[in-house]
């Protein structure tokens, strides 16, 4: 039986340190405070050492993840705690992004042999479709959208593509600036596809109809934003890893706002998401244990409890569509659900 363990952190419970009506930090905002409870359920995952990696959630509601060390994806039933691993035909393909279609395919970047490929849950049968350009080593992180086509990043390899999955077609653009390690990717507020330049202090926009790319700098030279969310507010937010800071981007006009993350300079943000009440949520991955992080937009203030296991790094998660948190706790071999009230 897999193992579960739950830790539940009512902001009142913790006294002095995080009250239910101050906030444990304030970015110099006015009105009320996030005010968020949060309840971590964490579950280890079956293969050892497995490094499991980004989650996503299924049309059915199951947390996946991918296990980048065991060379396996996996799912796991929330309400019942059972997780089942399904193994990747090629050896050592490393699956790092992950992304599920609307008939419940699970696709995946093959971080490590160049390909993306689709896993089919029913049969556990996988497709894999390799990259055009042997440049194109280190496929990293994938997205949807809306008419079913999956954008992608390669880190090293400095490109971004599209693959259309009705015909199996992969294109390829590389990224104008030099060494600019493309990461985090999403759909935004206007249809077009951005990304973060990890290896620069941009942010980048992709059109999707002919994968020009555009550009934008942000305002301090040592930012590195790393993974990204899109929020009800119509704005992007997005983790800057090497300076300890949350930042807001307006692809309408480019304005760039940013705040300091609770845990200071050597915070490392990183994973990010935001739910549906606009709440931006993050793990401080610099911060030991890890932290789960909520900054409320409206009155710029924070909010942050430790994982119980430590983390050992959450490099991404997702928000479910009832307001949950899917996690993949790299270091220490577990998924996690944060169930949040108020």
């Amino acid at each position: 039986m897999t193992k579960m363990s739950l830790f539940v952190l009512p902001v009142f419970v913790l006294g002095a340190l995080w009250s239910g009506t101050t906030p444990l930090f304030n970015a110099g905002g006015t009105g009320r405070a996030v005010d968020a409870k949060v309840s971590i359920h964490e579950w280890d995952v079956p293969t050892p050492n497995s490094r499991p990696h980004d989650p996503t959630v299924a049309p059915d509601g199951a947390l996946w993840y991918t296990g980048q060390l065991a060379n396996k994806l996996g799912r796991l039933d929330p309400k019942t705690g059972t997780i089942k691993e399904f193994p990747l035909k090629t050896p050592g393909s490393g699956p790092h992004g992950l992304a599920a279609d609307k008939q419940g395919n699970i696709w995946f970047t093959a971080n490590f042999k160049a390909y993306i490929g689709k896993l089919d849950p029913r049969t556990s049968e996988v497709s894999e479709y390799p990259m055009p350009d042997p440049r194109a080593r280190d496929p990293h992180s994938l997205t949807f959208n809306s008419e079913g086509l999956i954008f992608f990043t390669t880190q090293d390899s400095n490109f971004v593509g599209r693959l259309d999955p009705a015909t199996g077609k992969i294109t390829l653009k590389e990224v104008p600036t030099q060494h600019a390690l493309p990461y985090g990717i999403i759909i935004g507020p206007d249809a077009a596809v951005y990304f973060c330049e990890f290896g620069s202090n941009k942010i980048g926009r992709i059109d999707p109809g002919t994968l020009d790319i555009r550009e934008y700098m942000l305002p301090d030279a040592a930012a590195r934003p790393r993974r990204l969310t899109n929020n009800p507010d119509h704005l992007i937010y997005y983790s800057d890893f090497a300076r300890g800071y949350l930042g807001r981007f307006d692809p309408q006009s480019g304005k760039v706002e940013e705040w300091a993350s609770p845990g200071g300079p050597t915070s490392h943000p990183y994973g990010i998401a935001s739910t549906s009440d606009g709440t931006v949520w993050y793990s401080e991955s610099g911060i030991k244990p890890n932290t789960i992080v909520a900054f409320d937009p409206r009155s710029k203030s924070f909010q942050h409890w430790p994982i119980p296991s430590g983390g050992g790094v959450v490099r991404n998660m997702v928000a479910t569509r009832d307001d949950k948190l899917y996690l993949a706790c790299s270091g220490v071999n577990k998924v996690a659900v944060v169930e949040i009230s108020h």
